[in-house]
């Protein structure tokens, strides 16, 4: 019984390994003063001051920032008004319609971004920060849908009927007792879209323009023309906010549990 725990450890622990050995290999190697990866030279925080001083990576930083923001600011608008509409509703097909309010969680991102290049193209829009910003939010919004209807589950609505009775209208009553209850799920929501919108490259490059780079489109094109330190000290901050981002979405989520 002992030895098939052990092995039953290994598989997790290999696919541990083979999973963040690489990631732990690109972030240590932003370090190393030498700029060939196959030799280390000591610590040295030589890329991270070159990577600040070059401009169009701090312009295509910028970009997905403001990408990133925007597009889960409006896909937390959507997603909550989706998730309370569901909530309230009484349609017959009400659990399909959520099943395909979550298809952009499953289906591959290079089938969307073709739907999205297409659909584009058809309305004649230019293709550029608009477009990129309305793709985002298309696919952000089941992030943040998923944790608002399950909170809305849980949600107690004895305090919302209580506001209704002491003269609260509907909005009175869902801006200071519904979405100071959901805010939580929402923010762990719009977290966890500002990181897949943050790492995107797939959809990015399908609906972007020619004068706007986003920092995972602008890693993609100097990884093909040659591999620079500096891509590793960009990786790793990637790499940390990500981490950061979804630390925080799991952390509020937990905070939201706890006291739902």
């Amino acid at each position: 019984m002992k030895k098939l725990r052990k092995r039953a450890l290994i598989y997790p622990i290999v696919m541990t390994v083979l999973t963040y050995l690489p990631i732990l290999v690109v972030a240590v190697y932003s370090f190393n003063e030498s700029k060939l990866s196959s030799k280390w030279d000591g610590f040295s925080l030589k890329w991270y001051a070159e990577l600040f001083r070059d401009d169009s990576i701090l312009e295509a930083l910028g970009n997905s920032v403001f990408l990133g923001v925007t597009s889960s600011v409006l896909a937390a608008v959507i997603a909550t008004s989706a998730a309370l509409g569901m909530a309230k509703s009484k349609l017959p097909l009400k659990h399909w319609v959520e099943k395909l309010a979550l298809l952009p969680l499953i289906i591959p991102e290079i089938v969307l971004g073709m739907v999205f290049l297409a659909f584009f193209s058809l309305l004649g829009l230019p293709f550029g920060m608009l477009t990129l910003i309305i793709a985002h939010t298309a696919f952000c919004i089941p992030y943040i849908y998923t944790e608002v209807a399950a909170a809305l589950e849980n949600l107690d609505l004895s305090a919302v009927e209580a506001a209704r009775d002491l003269g609260a209208g509907r909005l009175t009553a869902f801006f200071t007792v519904t979405l100071p209850m959901l805010s939580p799920a929402v923010i762990s929501g719009m977290f966890l879209s500002f990181a897949m919108s943050f790492d995107d490259v797939i959809i990015s490059i399908f609906v972007t323009g020619v004068s706007v780079n986003t920092l995972p489109i602008k890693v993609y094109t100097q990884i093909k023309t040659g591999l620079s330190p500096k891509i590793n000290a960009l990786c790793t901050i990637m790499l940390a906010v990500s981490v950061l981002c979804l630390a925080i979405a799991g952390i509020l989520k937990k905070i939201h549990r706890k006291y739902s």
